[in-house]
């Protein structure tokens, strides 16, 4: 039986996901900061699920689960983890915005990194990378966060490129939702100027895109026109719509 990795595995779409592999087969390695549903979810799965309890801001957090996953093969990597950090760029904390970036970029660059190298010496494997449509443009009151996905679809699509000059059966898709209904939001400390889609819909779409081989992975018709539109519009037209699409968002007090 092959086995899934998920990071960010307790609640949107990494939860929506690892429900979508175990119905399908799949056995499971699960991580999240929230060990209490990380043990529920084991027990739901059964005994072959395996899980580790971590924050992947942590600088070497990414490095030791790598190395929990040791003693089993993994067949499949997800690097769900992530989160944003809303407001302007002189006005929100540095702290925070330092575990985005380890969230969003040093732990999934380690781990796609460590993992693919296994995956390339055995000539299989799947690594699944949960970007946004954020990653094709700038955002500013997300500005960080926007970044930190603008690296993630690039990272992404050149691997693929040097995985098909060598032939290789390994693939390397990047998932590009626009906004979905999870957790997200209330992290980031805002609410969605935008009509939310389920995670259920987007975990299903990701995962058979991924193992279908699939690259570049854009939800629902309305976010393909946008990404499509962010490419062909003038970057500074796009930037000031994005500002005054993020302004709308409310604020959490």
């Amino acid at each position: 039986m092959k086995r899934a990795l998920v990071t960010g595995a307790t609640s949107g779409i990494g939860l929506q996901m690892a429900i979508w592999l175990h119905k399908n087969g799949w056995e499971l390695t699960l991580t999240g900061r929230n060990e209490i549903m990380l043990r529920r979810m084991a027990d739901k799965f059964g005994t072959g699920t395996k899980y580790l309890a971590l924050d992947l801001a942590q600088p070497g957090a990414a490095k030791q689960l790598f190395d929990f996953c040791r003693d089993t093969r993994i067949d499949f990597l997800i690097n769900n983890a992530g989160f944003g950090v809303f407001g302007d760029f002189t006005e929100t904390s540095l702290e925070k915005e330092l575990e985005l970036i380890q969230v969003n970029i040093i732990a999934l660059h380690t781990l796609t990194k460590l993992f693919l190298r296994e995956f390339v010496k055995r000539d299989s494997g799947c690594i699944l990378n949960v970007a946004s449509s954020a990653g094709f443009m700038a955002g500013p009151k997300l500005s960080s966060y926007y970044a930190s996905k603008n690296y993630v679809v690039r990272l992404s699509t050149a691997i693929r490129e040097e995985l098909r000059r060598k032939n290789s059966h390994v693939n390397i898709s990047v998932l590009c939702p626009g906004p979905v209904n999870t957790n997200f939001n209330n992290r980031a400390g805002v609410m969605f100027s935008m009509k939310p889609v389920s995670a259920k819909y987007i975990a299903q779409y990701g995962l058979e895109g991924a193992l279908a081989g699939k690259g570049v992975l854009i939800p629902t018709l309305g976010m393909k026109i946008g990404v499509l539109g962010a490419k062909l519009c003038p970057e500074q037209l796009v930037n000031r719509f994005v500002y005054e699409l993020q302004k709308r968002k409310e604020i959490i007090e």
